[in-house]
């Protein structure tokens, strides 16, 4: 029996890159028959509201969660300002796509979690590299069986150091900020999506800071292991401190999954793909008028091409407006494996900063140093 698609009335709170990025393939969705934005910035709100054909436009976001037409909500703002704006979309009781990671704190992400789980809204966030066409074929090899058992994977993520430092250069809090948290992130969901079926029982890190903490009292890598309660293991590393001019706009992934019957080997360091100029881009990502080589691809929402974004947060977004009016299954991290994956991540950093390992489940004093 065809579905009858349920009409959306969608409220976006935080209208930078992101938010006009969603909001334009928004726009363009069937089902979204009413769009508002939240966004402080009064310029900015005016000029992604002409952009998306906006409906509706204030600087607080209580104010468009109060509106009448909401059924569904797109939080993206900066990471540090996620808590409100998500306890305010659970108190109006609608589903939510919300940018990684639900909280910066760990103890205020578990808090987060209990109250969507206690409130049984559909909440999924963007952890959205799960999009791209070679991770979605990778689970679904591993899903299947084809590889036997998983016993080792490996991951090595590889950036230049501006979004690092404009992640320093936005914090007063450096000790909050690091590769694993903020970016590393990405590649261990889909790991940790590949193997979700394996409960991990114990990690093990060591960092470098040579240059971000000269500058910034930053971390510039960390190189880690997840041990898992059936004795397999997940190796990764991370450095976020590579020079400007290091072509991946982003990201440059490679990771390696073992079995015991086959091994898949991805590449997304978008080396298929390389453009030289002679002259600073005008067009797309182009944060540094030094950066002249790019792999293209990299930059992880996509790439506009003839007007539109195309790529994995076009994809991820029109498949959940797809779960929200059509009620598909989709598959978007939840928020128990956001919060799983912060909870790593900060594990990681900390047996880094202690030099020794850090069973799990945290114990009480680990978790309060966390805090």
């Amino acid at each position: 029996m065809r579905r009858q698609a349920k009409d959306v009335g969608l409220a976006i709170i935080g209208a930078g890159r992101v938010g006009l990025f969603r909001g334009e393939v928004a726009s363009r969705h069937p089902a979204v028959k009413w769009i508002g934005i939240a966004e402080t910035n009064h310029n900015r709100a005016l000029d992604v509201a002409g952009k998306i054909e906006a409906d509706f436009v204030t600087a607080d976001y209580r104010e468009l969660l109060a509106r009448p037409e909401v059924t569904a909500v797109i939080i993206a703002t900066d990471e540090h300002l996620h808590v409100g704006p998500i306890m305010a979309a659970i108190e109006r009781g609608v589903p939510m796509l919300i940018e990684k990671p639900l909280a910066t704190n760990l103890a205020q992400s578990a808090d987060v979690l209990a109250r969507l789980e206690a409130a049984g809204l559909d909440a999924v966030v963007g952890y959205t590299q799960r999009f791209r066409r070679k991770w979605l074929s990778g689970k679904e090899k591993v899903r299947v069986g084809a590889l036997g058992d998983v016993t080792l994977v490996t991951s090595r993520a590889f950036m230049n150091r501006l979004v690092a430092i404009d992640n320093y250069k936005r914090t007063d809090n450096p000790a909050s900020i690091s590769p694993l948290v903020i970016s590393g992130t990405h590649a261990l969901d889909v790991v940790m999506w590949y193997m979700e079926a394996k409960t991990p029982v114990e990690v093990y890190a060591r960092s470098v800071d040579k240059v971000l903490g000269k500058d910034y009292g930053g971390i510039d890598a960390t190189a880690g292991l997840i041990t898992f309660e059936d004795g397999s293991v997940y190796h990764l590393s991370i450095s976020w401190a590579l020079p400007v001019t290091w072509p991946g706009a982003v990201y440059s992934l490679e990771v390696g999954i073992n079995g015991t019957h086959g091994v898949l080997t991805i590449d997304d360091t978008h080396r298929d793909m390389v453009l030289a100029v002679s002259a600073p881009q005008e067009e797309g990502y182009a944060p540094d008028s030094r950066r002249l080589v790019d792999f293209l691809g990299s930059y992880p929402p996509g790439d506009m091409a003839l007007g539109e974004l195309r790529g994995p947060m076009r994809e991820e977004t029109d498949s959940w407006l797809n779960r929200v009016s059509l009620g598909v299954p989709t598959p978007a991290a939840t928020a128990r494996e956001a919060h799983r994956n912060l909870m790593l991540t900060k594990a990681l950093d900390l047996s880094a900063k202690l030099k020794r390992p850090i069973p799990l489940p945290l114990s009480e004093e680990h978790a309060a140093l966390l805090a």
